[in-house]
């Protein structure tokens, strides 16, 4: 017997939070999301997204032990940017049981078509700005910062539902000894060039943060627009997320680019701060992990480029390529192993090609499904 119930309590999303990590259990590959993260994510009263829109998690029960969870989202700003009736489905862990899956996932049906919904969208763990995408290729590895991981039967779990492929995102890596010595060379060029049309890079400046943040959002809520899923932030849900990344940004991987004292484009490349959370047990901070996390930063090996951004009227002179070209530099010298760039859209050529040009490597591809209520 199948049991879907909501969650109404905080006892229910602890359990809510801590089920992947029963399921998970023994999986080397496996990275536990930190507690106070995911509780200030599935929280109406601490994330700015539940001011315009709605989520609800379930747990599903079978013969009385927890076996699976999944939220069902309604993100208002979603459907009024992209002129759509879509209910996402996020943060779905379940036992490699299709019974189960089916419980769980119509329930979302259920709850999408009350609020006049005709399609469903996922995995999308609340918003595109968060973790989204299942992983379908590249499993012989951890994830990075801020990217997902699962089972390879999800995919079947998800499929044989009726869900369909809507998009694929790619993630590439870009080793720092194997990185194309002649496009960096190349890029010092461009990057020249650029600087007589005006076009300077440089650093993120930390101790002006608040007002640096501010001019990037407006890069980064027009950069975006016209990919696939892409919603601007609020403000609120802009400075939240600036305020989280603040921690853990190193200004050797946080480049823009500006003309005229006006920001046009910049990258942002975080530590793969996976390498230290994999350790944290339970994804709890107390009362060792936050030690774990402060003193293990200094061995992380990777970053995460996890946003780059162009606005239109300077796409296509090689800004893309001299961001990441900045970035990789500067990883070089740190020496560090390399650098994941995700997540591309499978038809954003301009990007995927950028890095491709200095011999990064597709190694993780990760899919949206779609299906209609």
């Amino acid at each position: 017997m199948i049991k879907i119930v909501p969650v109404t309590s905080k006892k229910q999303l602890a359990l809510f939070i801590d089920f992947p990590h029963d399921l998970y259990k023994g999986d080397k590959n496996y990275v536990p999301e930190l507690f106070l993260g995911q509780q200030d994510l599935l929280s109406p009263d601490k994330h700015p997204f539940y001011k315009h829109s709605s989520a609800q998690p379930f747990l599903a029960y079978k013969d009385g032990v927890l076996s699976g969870r999944i939220v069902a989202i309604w993100n208002n700003n979603h459907n009024a940017f992209v002129h759509a009736t879509e209910g996402h489905f996020g943060f779905f862990d379940c036992m490699n049981d299709q019974d189960v899956a089916n419980a769980l996932f119509d329930q979302v049906n259920t709850w999408v078509k009350e609020k006049g919904g005709t399609q469903i969208v996922g995995p999308i763990n609340l918003t595109t700005n968060d973790t989204c995408g299942l992983l379908v290729e590249g499993f012989d590895r951890p994830p990075v910062a801020m990217m997902t991981y699962n089972y390879p039967y999800y995919e079947d779990l998800i499929t044989n539902y009726g869900f369909a492929k809507k998009e694929d995102l790619r993630a590439y890596f870009v080793h720092t000894e194997t990185v194309s010595g002649r496009a960096l060379d190349l890029m010092d060029r461009l990057e020249e060039r650029l600087k007589r049309s005006g076009i300077t890079l440089r650093q993120i400046n930390l101790k002006d943060f608040k007002n640096e943040a501010a001019k990037i959002k407006a890069v980064y809520n027009s950069a975006w627009d016209k990919n696939l899923g892409f919603v601007p932030m609020t403000d609120d849900e802009f400075n939240h997320t600036a305020k989280d990344l603040k921690m853990i940004v190193d200004p050797e991987y946080a480049i823009l680019a500006e003309k005229d004292g006006k920001i046009i484009a910049f990258a942002l490349g975080v530590p793969d701060i996976n390498q230290v959370q994999i350790k944290i047990k339970r994804g709890r901070l107390l009362p060792t992990g936050i030690f774990k996390l402060l003193f293990g930063r200094k061995n992380i090996d990777t970053i995460r480029v996890l946003m780059l951004g162009v606005l239109e009227p300077y796409r296509k002179l090689g800004i893309e390529a001299c961001l990441y070209g900045r970035i990789i530099r500067n990883g070089k010298k740190n020496n560090l192993l390399g650098a994941e760039c995700s997540w591309m859209l499978d038809k954003n050529y301009l990007m995927n090609n950028a890095i491709e040009q200095i011999n990064g490597t597709l190694y993780k591809r990760y899919r949206l499904f779609e299906k209609a209520v």
